[in-house]
C-alpha cells in the first residue's frame, strides 16, 4: 500500500486512488508504531521519544510511504520517499544535518556532494528526493520481502520518471549493504567517498547513500519490472483531494532526461 502526501503527482498507470482522511491517518499512525517498536527494540531510540509509542517525523505529512502489510493486514514494513519541489537550499536537505556534518574534517565534503547531487538533480530537470523512515518488523527481515521493499524504491520513482535519490542508511541488520548491493553507492566529494560514521543519536555506524533510480544494479531489473506491474494495481490512500494526475507525456520527458543522464 501508499501513501501520497497531500500535493502528490500521481501518474495515471496507478489503477487505486482513494480519498479518505480517516483511513490516511489510521495506517500513518500504525506505521509510525511500528517504526517506534523497531527503533526502540535496536536501541537507536529511547522511549521518552514517542509519542504514544509512535516514533513520528516532521516529514510524515509531507512524504510519500510504503507500507508492507502481512496476512492479517498489519504493517510490518515501511519506506519514506520525501519529493522535494524545485532546487531547495542545502538547509532544507534532512542530510545536511547528519551527523556527519558535524565533523569538521568531513562538514565540508558532504556538502559538497549534496550540491553535486543537487546540480544533477536540476540540470536533468528531475527531482531530489530523500529516503529514509525504513523500519522491519522482525517476520520479515532476511526475507525477499525487505529486499522487495527496498527495489520498491526504483520501481516506484521509474513510474513517477525517474528521480535523484539521497539517504542515510544504518549499518544494523545489514541495511545499507543491501542498499549498496542493488545500486546504491556512497555520496562521494570527487573521487573521495564519504566515510561511515557514528550516529550518536541513533547509537549506530550510518552512511550516506545516493541511487540514480533509473541506474539500479542491472542484475534485479527483472524485479523492479515485476514491482512496477504490482505497484500499479496496489492501494494509494491521499488524506486529501489535492493530488494531481501526472501525465503521461512529462514521465515521458523525465525517462529521456534519465536516459541521457545514463550515457553521460
Amino acid at each position: 500500500m501508499l501513501l501520497a502526501p497531500s500535493a502528490a503527482r500521481i501518474p495515471a498507470s496507478f489503477n487505486r486512488k482513494r480519498v479518505d482522511y480517516w483511513r490516511y491517518r489510521n495506517l500513518l499512525h500504525e506505521m509510525q508504531r511500528l517504526r517506534g517498536r523497531v527503533y526502540l527494540q535496536d536501541g537507536a531510540i529511547t522511549e521518552s521519544s514517542l509519542t504514544d509509542g509512535r516514533h513520528q517525523s516532521p516529514l510524515d505529512g509531507s512524504s510519500w510511504h510504503l507500507l508492507v502489510l502481512n496476512a492479517q493486514n498489519r504493517i510490518c514494513g515501511c519506506a519514506r520517499f520525501h519529493e522535494h519541489s524545485g532546487t531547495p537550499p542545502l538547509s532544507e536537505l534532512n542530510t545536511a544535518r547528519c551527523a556527519l556534518a558535524r565533523i569538521p574534517k568531513w562538514s565540508g565534503a558532504l556538502l559538497s556532494a549534496l550540491k553535486a547531487e543537487l546540480a544533477l538533480s536540476t540540470s536533468l530537470e528531475l527531482p531530489l528526493v530523500e529516503l529514509g523512515g525504513w523500519a522491519l518488523d522482525e517476520e520479515i527481515r532476511g526475507t525477499t520481502e525487505a529486499l522487495r521493499i527496498a527495489l520498491g524504491t526504483y520501481a516506484f520513482w521509474q513510474m513517477l520518471g525517474n528521480a535523484v535519490c539521497i539517504s542515510t542508511a544504518t549499518r544494523r541488520h545489514c541495511a545499507s549493504s543491501i542498499l549498496r548491493r542493488i545500486g546504491g553507492h556512497r555520496l562521494a566529494c570527487g573521487e573521495i567517498d564519504l566515510p561511515v560514521y557514528y550516529d550518536p543519536q541513533y547509537d549506530c555506524e550510518m552512511e550516506v547513500l545516493k541511487f540514480y533510480s533509473w541506474a539500479p544494479n542491472p542484475r534485479y531489473t527483472p524485479w523492479i519490472d515485476e514491482m512496477k506491474d504490482e505497484l500499479s494495481q496496489i492501494a494509494i490512500v491521499a488524506r486529501h483531494s489535492g493530488c494531481t494526475e501526472l501525465p503521461t507525456d512529462r514521465v515521458e520527458e523525465c525517462v529521456s532526461f534519465a536516459a541521457r543522464a545514463r550515457t553521460a
